[in-house]
C-alpha cells in the first residue's frame, strides 16, 4: 500500500507565482435545518425548500473546498511549492478566524464531518511544503473541530451513530490525525469507523441506510466512499481495521458493487422500493467512484480495477481531489 502523504515532493518552479489569491471570508457561524421532510422518519423524502435553504447555508464554504482542492490537485501534481504554500496560506486564514467554530443546529454538526474531511486532506497534502507558522496554526483548529465533533457524536442518536455522516466524521478524524498525530482523535477515528462497519448485515448490506426507501443504494455508496478511505488512512498510520467483525468493509464493498451491477435489486427488497440508482454502475457519476482509488491499495479486485480505469482520474472534493493522483502515483 503507498503512503501518499510520505510520497508527496515539491520543487520550486520557474517562474514562481506572484501572489496568493484572495481569500474567501471564513465561515465562523453555520446553521440549517435537514433537507428532509419532517414526517418521514425513512429520511428519503426531500422538502425542496428546506433543501434549497441547506445548500445556500453551506454555498460558502462548499465553494471554498471546491477552490482549494483545485488549487491543490494543480499545486502537488506540478510539484509546485509556492501554490501549495498558498492553499496552506488560505487554509491559516480560516483558521486563525476560527472558522466553523458556531455550529448553530444538530443537522450542522451531523454533516460538517465531509467538509471537515475535505480541509483536512487539502491541509495534508500541502503540508510538506508549507511554512512551518501556518501548518501548526491550520493543524490546531482542526484539532479542535475534531474535539467538537467527538464530543457531538457521543450523544447522537442511535441512527444517525450507525449511518454515513457517522463514517464521514470517522474519516475527518482519520485525516485530521495525519497533522495533528493526536492519538486520541486516531483512535476515535478507528472505533467510529469499526461502529458503523460493525452494524453491517452478513451480506454486506448497511442496515441503517437500507431503511433510506429508494435511496438506500445511494446511501450504501455515500457510506462506503468515507468508509474505504478512512480504513486506507487509518492502516496507514497503524491502526488495523481491515479484519474487524469478520471482515465487514469486505462484506460492504462486495455488497455495493454486485447490487449496482444488479440495478439495486437487493436494496430494493430490503428498502421496499426501486432504487434511484437502478442504472447500475454505469448510471454513477464519476466523483461516487472515486473511493475504488483507495479501496484497490487495500485489495486487489480486477472487476473493479476495470470499472474504474475508463473514469481515471477520479476526482472527489470532499476526498481531498484527485484520488488517482493520491492512491496510485498514475
Amino acid at each position: 500500500m503507498r503512503p501518499w502523504i510520505a510520497a508527496l515532493a515539491f520543487c520550486t518552479p520557474l517562474p514562481a507565482i506572484a501572489a496568493c489569491d484572495v481569500v474567501p471570508d471564513p465561515v465562523i457561524s453555520l446553521s440549517f435545518d435537514s433537507r428532509y421532510a419532517a414526517d418521514d422518519p425513512s429520511r428519503s423524502e426531500i422538502d425542496i425548500e428546506a433543501e434549497a435553504a441547506a445548500k445556500e447555508a453551506l454555498a460558502d464554504l462548499d465553494d471554498f473546498i471546491t477552490y482549494l482542492t483545485t488549487r491543490t490537485d494543480a499545486a502537488v501534481g506540478a510539484g509546485d511549492r509556492d501554490a501549495a504554500n498558498c492553499v496552506m496560506a488560505a487554509l491559516a486564514t480560516w483558521a486563525r478566524a476560527d472558522a466553523l467554530s458556531d455550529l448553530g443546529s444538530q443537522t450542522a454538526q451531523l454533516t460538517i464531518g465531509s467538509r471537515l474531511a475535505a480541509l483536512a486532506l487539502v491541509a495534508a497534502q500541502v503540508a510538506p511544503a508549507a511554512p512551518v507558522g501556518d501548518t501548526s496554526v491550520v493543524s490546531a483548529w482542526l484539532g479542535r473541530r475534531m474535539d467538537s465533533q467527538m464530543t457531538f457524536w457521543e450523544t447522537a442518536s442511535d441512527g444517525a451513530a450507525s449511518g454515513n455522516l457517522r463514517a464521514w466524521a470517522a474519516l475527518a478524524g482519520a485525516a485530521t490525525s495525519l497533522l495533528t498525530q493526536d492519538p486520541v482523535t486516531l483512535g476515535w477515528a478507528g472505533w467510529s469507523l469499526g461502529y458503523v462497519a460493525c452494524t453491517a448485515s452478513q451480506d454486506g448490506s448497511l442496515p441503517q441506510e437500507m431503511q433510506r426507501k429508494q435511496l438506500a443504494l445511494h446511501y450504501q455508496v455515500h457510506a462506503v466512499t468515507p468508509m474505504v478511505v478512512a480504513a486506507a488512512l487509518l492502516e496507514q498510520q497503524g491502526v488495523p481495521v481491515m479484519n474487524r467483525c469478520g471482515r465487514a468493509l469486505d462484506r460492504i464493498v462486495d455488497f455495493t458493487l454486485k447490487d449496482l451491477a444488479a440495478g439495486g435489486v437487493a436494496s430494493a427488497a430490503y428498502a421496499g422500493a426501486p432504487q434511484t440508482l437502478d442504472a447500475g454502475v454505469e448510471g454513477l457519476k464519476d466523483f461516487q467512484l472515486a473511493w475504488a482509488e483507495s479501496w484497490l491499495s487495500l485489495r486487489a479486485n480486477p472487476e473493479l480495477e476495470a470499472l474504474v480505469a475508463p473514469r481515471r482520474p477520479l476526482r472527489y472534493s470532499k476526498l481531498g481531489g484527485n484520488q488517482t493522483r493520491l492512491w496510485n502515483a498514475r
